[in-house]
């Protein structure tokens, strides 16, 4: 890879041109990283739904063209000024968040919320100079939260990648840089069920089922998905879920029905729809006195959380998280452990492999709903 040090790349990216229409393969120019900044090759990518979210761009700022992608694992090719702890060669996972190791967020062990890289899905170039690292023939391509993983070679902060050991496989591992950990960790470190407790997870997409995976590791007896989808019981079943509730199925709120099939409430529950009447169900649906509700999904930003203070009141807890309480280049690395040593199953959730060039048929799976994550393999 030497070769290539503090020059300019050309490679593949997929650029999203506009809102809503294919992602085109095209030619890139990608520029050697800056000052705290890393140049990665890009082995394998997944998609995400909030690379969807952003490509169709209904509810946000549109920023394009742009190179989406932020579930991925590479390899360092170079290193720019003042990045000490990665050299060429390390194996790595970009995270859409990162970790500066300097702010009050990143001293504190309680957050993991970064002032420096926290994420931030307008911003379309680098922190160092406010330029992008990609380009067409000297026309600039905007970055995706930081990572930009739909291209073979991409620049990152060092901030936002985890060193990984490297005997890991990247084509498995890399589901870990966003949906997974956040699910797993919504369990693990921030709900943290007792052995032989109750859970109810709230939407069976992947951050769910990654939320029941953790129910699963930590020896929750009882864990009850919640969806509206019936069709999505049966995979989940694979992820330790026990029981099904189906709202539709209903005609008093679903807090009701839980509460009765628990003899008062699940002892913890893991929302991860981000629709505002799931929310309140699962807060309502947890047991008074030692119930803990944890909020994963990301509402609309006019929604408006509204249930009794009483609830509160009797000792029912209600949490917020964002990426699973994991700091990316602290944590991420032990959570690749963890499937290293067989305590954590990834294969379950990769359902589809495409090579690069058909990167477009992730996009139509996550779109009618096939599947969980869809590898896409790099420079095929």
């Amino acid at each position: 890879m030497s070769t290539t040090i503090d020059q300019v790349i050309r490679c593949k990216a997929a650029v999203a041109w506009e809102a809503g229409k294919p992602l085109v393969i095209e030619e890139v120019e990608v520029a050697p990283p800056q000052k705290m900044e890393v140049r990665i090759k890009i082995l394998f990518t997944s998609l995400c739904h909030t690379d969807v979210y952003f490509w169709e761009a209904k509810g946000q700022n549109p920023v394009f063209p742009r190179i989406l992608g932020h579930e991925a694992g590479g390899i360092v090719e170079s290193v720019g000024e003042g990045v000490t702890d990665l050299q060429p060669g390390d194996h790595v996972l970009p995270v859409f968040t990162g970790e500066c190791k300097e702010c009050a967020h990143c001293k504190s062990e309680e957050s993991n919320m970064c002032d420096l890289l926290r994420i931030n899905t307008d911003r379309g170039v680098m922190i160092h100079d406010q330029k992008s690292r990609f380009s067409i023939n000297g026309k600039p391509i905007f970055h995706f939260v930081g990572t930009s993983t739909f291209s073979e070679y991409t620049v990152v902060h060092v901030g936002c990648l985890a060193k990984i050991n490297p005997l890991a496989p990247l084509d498995k591992v890399c589901v870990l840089s966003c949906g997974i950990s956040t699910g797993l960790g919504a369990t693990l470190n921030v709900a943290k069920p007792k052995k032989g407790s109750s859970v109810a997870i709230f939407g069976l997409g992947a951050v769910g089922l990654a939320a029941a995976e953790g129910a699963r590791i930590a020896g929750a007896s009882r864990i009850i998905g919640v969806d509206l989808n019936a069709n999505r019981f049966e995979l989940a079943k694979k992820f330790g879920v026990t029981e099904f509730v189906n709202p539709k199925d209903y005609k008093k709120p679903v807090q009701e029905v839980i509460a009765e099939m628990t003899n008062g409430g699940v002892d913890r529950s893991v929302e991860c729809t981000g629709h505002i009447d799931a929310m309140i169900s699962a807060f309502e649906c947890v047991h008074d006195g030692w119930g803990v509700a944890v909020l994963v999904g990301v509402p609309h930003k006019d929604a408006v959380f509204k249930t009794s203070p009483l609830n509160l009141l009797n000792e029912r807890t209600l949490k917020g998280t964002f990426f699973g309480n994991y700091k990316p280049r602290s944590d991420i690395p032990s959570v690749v452990e963890k499937y290293m040593n067989k305590e954590l199953e990834l294969e379950k959730f990769i359902t589809h492999e495409v090579p690069f060039s058909e990167i477009n048929k992730a996009f139509d799976l996550m779109l009618k709903g096939e599947g969980l994550r869809c590898i896409i393999r790099m420079g095929a």
